[in-house]
């Protein structure tokens, strides 16, 4: 607070506050910190050891399932029959990655056959089911 002026007020304190020793501050404050930011990314030369390694694969094993009008259903492109579909659930559950889902539906396909394939998925393990659905046209 300022007491001190050439107002008439000579007996009230000044009601505002002086904000240039603060930009002062900060300022000189970044500055300080664009000198000093690039001497923390200094690294200490290490020779390190060469090995023979695979990258590490992290993309989910992708289970293609489409289900048409007549009921038939096709995994990876190749039809197969509704019992063998929690097998092969259960075969790709077993990996060591969490399998993906990836569900094509005709949209006339009767809702039995859809919930069956969850179903089956469900029971083996495979838990990230996504339906694939062909983006909407516009007139």
């Amino acid at each position: 607070m300022s007491f001190g002026g050439f107002d008439d007020n000579r007996g009230q304190p000044m009601a505002e506050i002086n904000t240039t020793p603060l930009v002062d501050v900060m300022l000189v404050l970044l500055v300080i910190f664009i000198i000093t930011a690039p001497l923390f990314n200094q690294a200490i030369p290490i020779d390190l050891p060469r090995v023979s390694a695979k990258a590490v694969d992290d993309k989910p094993l992708v289970l293609h399932v489409a289900l048409d009008a007549a009921d038939r259903l096709y995994l990876d492109d190749a039809v197969i029959p509704f019992a063998d579909l929690a097998r092969r659930f259960a075969e790709a559950a077993a990996h060591s990655r969490q399998p993906e889902l990836h569900l094509r539906a005709d949209r006339n396909t009767r809702y039995e056959s859809i919930a069956r394939i969850m179903a089956a998925a469900q029971q083996a393990g495979v838990v990230r089911i996504a339906f694939v659905t062909d983006p909407a046209i516009s007139h």
